[in-house]
């Protein structure tokens, strides 16, 4: 395997972060604007809108949204105090909570979608060809199929070959 300073493995890395960073965050000061929501918490409602009776159960929904369980709390606990999600204990298992989209959330999904998809266009696919976007959607599918498997395990494999040079002399 060749360096990775000069391979086409770190050309096409460094361009993907640096630009999913920037758009991530153009994004979410976009909708705060715009609506008054986090790109997380518009997440959050579209994931809920398009679940089963716009309920999923809390550990589904932080799969779905990459959370840790804590991390999801805190973000559906602050959400529930803006009217937009509720949680509800299952009637079956005591140990599992539901979070449920409410009216007042999927009104501000509404009030919010159309604006976001004119700045997503904006920002990332209005620059973009058929066969780019094609491209993208089976790239980007196939990795999150991959991500979401089984970690892989570490343990027993070789370490990884020293730095030829220093994160922060070429960029690396």
């Amino acid at each position: 395997m060749g360096s990775w300073q000069s391979s086409s493995q770190r050309r096409a890395w460094r361009p993907y972060i640096e630009a999913s960073l920037l758009l991530e965050t153009r994004l979410d000061e976009d909708l705060r604007a715009a609506v008054g929501l986090s790109l997380r918490d518009y997440n959050v409602l579209l994931v809920l809108s398009e679940g089963p009776e716009h309920r999923l159960r809390m550990g589904d929904l932080a799969a779905r949204m990459v959370f840790s369980p804590s991390r999801l709390t805190y973000q559906v606990k602050a959400m529930e105090q803006r009217g937009w999600v509720l949680r509800q204990p299952s009637r079956e298992d005591k140990r599992v909570n539901y979070a449920v989209l409410t009216a007042s959330g999927l009104e501000t999904l509404r009030a919010a979608y159309h604006h976001h998809v004119e700045t997503v266009q904006r920002l990332f696919t209005d620059d973009l060809d058929e066969h780019e976007l094609e491209v993208l959607a089976r790239v980007f599918t196939r990795l999150r199929a991959r991500l979401h498997g089984p970690r892989e395990q570490s343990g027993e494999a070789s370490p990884p070959p020293a730095l030829t040079e220093a994160p922060g002399e070429h960029g690396g």
